[in-house]
């Protein structure tokens, strides 16, 4: 797999747009949002339901994102990261999918929300110390 650094200097060195998608049609990101999730369902060994009682989102919603009939906000993804139980890596990756930024260390909202991913906190605790830190708490 190539970064997208190399990904990015290819297409600055290309000729043709055509030969590029070509060349790395399999380093592309295609699947839609309830895909990715699927496979991360898969990866983690868990149920919708477990996503659903970690993520402190509604149930309806929460199947309704994963039939691909909603589409979920930044927070939204971020909670149902933690439904999935993702590490801080995996949390970027699945923003990334999502289309969204991904968590920045600088702003204190994400560097907060990092820390409760890589401290195992769950959504829970990850509300906490927003609350205790006078900053918007995830819904």
């Amino acid at each position: 797999m190539k970064t997208t650094d190399e990904l990015a200097h290819e297409i600055s060195r290309s000729d043709n747009i055509l030969d590029y998608f070509a060349e790395n049609c399999g380093e592309m990101q295609l699947d839609s949002l309830p895909e990715y999730l699927e496979s991360w369902l898969k990866q983690k060994n868990c149920s919708k339901a477990d996503v659903v009682r970690r993520s402190n989102l509604n149930k309806a919603y929460v199947y309704q994102i994963f039939l691909g009939r909603k589409y979920p906000s930044r927070d939204k993804v971020i909670a149902l990261a933690f439904g999935l139980e993702l590490d801080d890596k995996e949390v970027q990756v699945l923003l990334k999918q999502a289309g969204y930024r991904e968590l920045y260390p600088r702003d204190p909202r994400d560097a907060l929300l990092l820390y409760a991913i890589g401290h195992h906190q769950g959504i829970i605790g990850a509300n906490e110390l927003l609350y205790d830190h006078n900053i918007e708490v995830l819904e």
